[in-house]
């Protein structure tokens, strides 16, 4: 089966240990040099002046032995702070005020300098947030808005439809398909603004998920409830056979990525029928419609990607299968695809 999205792996780490000792090698050059220069001066110096050698040797290894502790001394506290500094900025800088306290007055005006790149990215999503937050706010309204007149609307071509059952049935035909045309128009406009929310809603649903405990037949049938009038006018056959299956999920978001799978299922079936089953441990939809090139599969859950029908239908977006990824994803739920030209699609959800 295709179309399922690959996982990054994880960078990997660098030698933490061996980085160091070679940065601190680097950092420690000149005091090595000022420490190995004196101790050939005054190599030289007592070897001119004919002090003996045992003495000599004597000073040179406690030399060494007390320069060795201090570097050791020194190299662990190095290590210490770079590990700190490591994890700071794997961290992301979620807290600038845990860099460890600088050395000398040019690494605290690094530390200074990063602190206030901090501050500033700290501000900058802020504002952001804030920005998203109003845009979010704003489009919410206009959908809620919008929908006023489209229900107003939906109301008045009802009581036309009713009226014209009671009218002349020779005068009413050809009006009453009108009726109907006007309503299923209607309905892919109230679509295409749910979804337009949707997809706004979608990079901050975590804050709007309410996991429970939900029966799949339950949420698959409200799917097909709102689909019963486009099966009906189109003469696709539903087959759906009760899984009998409970999940812990959010049902309001599986609900709608059920929709949009509908939807699409819908959209490229001309004829032929839908069908919902389990299939092992994966609830299968499967269509009858035209299929997907092989070619196109690895990408139909990509953004804004439309492939070979898109293009031919002229009115695709890229969106759905895009959302209902994404929400799987946050819902902890696989969705791959499996299609045939002239055959059919089969989409496939299992649980993470």
């Amino acid at each position: 089966m295709k179309g399922m999205i690959k996982i990054k792996e994880k960078p990997e780490k660098r030698p933490l240990f061996k980085e160091s000792i070679c940065s601190f090698l680097k950092a420690r050059k000149v005091p090595i040099i000022i420490f190995a220069g004196i101790v050939v001066i005054f190599g030289i110096l007592f070897c001119l002046y004919d002090i003996p050698s045992d003495a000599i040797i004597y000073g040179v290894q406690l030399s060494i032995v007390w320069s060795g502790v201090c570097f050791l001394i020194d190299f662990y506290k190095y290590y210490k702070r770079h590990k700190l500094l490591q994890i700071n900025r794997e961290q992301f800088f979620e807290d600038a005020e845990q860099l460890p306290e600088y050395m000398d007055i040019i690494e605290g005006d690094y530390q200074e300098l990063a602190k206030e790149l901090y501050q500033a990215k700290r501000e900058l999503i802020s504002e952001n947030r804030i920005a998203r937050k109003e845009m979010l706010d704003y489009y919410g309204m206009w959908v809620h808005q919008i929908k006023t007149p489209i229900a107003a609307l939906d109301i008045l071509l009802q009581n036309a439809e009713h009226n014209l059952y009671q009218a002349d049935e020779k005068t009413t035909i050809q009006e009453a398909v009108s009726v109907a045309d006007m309503k299923m128009e209607l309905f892919k406009i109230e679509q295409y603004v749910e979804m337009a929310l949707n997809y706004l809603r979608v990079e901050d649903i975590s804050s709007d998920l309410s996991f429970k405990k939900c029966a799949v037949d339950d949420m698959v049938r409200q799917a097909i409830r709102k689909y019963a009038k486009v099966f009906i006018s189109k003469k696709i056959q539903m087959d759906f056979k009760p899984t009998n299956v409970y999940t812990v999920t959010d049902e309001k978001w599986f609900v709608f990525v059920l929709e949009q799978l509908l939807s699409n299922s819908l959209k490229y079936t001309k004829e032929g029928k839908i069908s919902i089953f389990m299939e092992g441990k994966a609830l299968v939809i499967e269509d009858t419609g035209i299929g997907i090139p092989a070619e196109d599969i690895p990408r139909i859950f990509e953004k804004g990607f439309t492939g070979y029908n898109g293009r031919e239908d002229k009115k695709s977006t890229g969106i759905g299968l895009y959302l209902c990824k994404n929400i799987m994803d946050k819902l902890q739920w696989n969705i791959m695809a499996d299609s045939e030209v002239g055959t059919g699609t089969k989409i496939y959800l299992t649980k993470m």
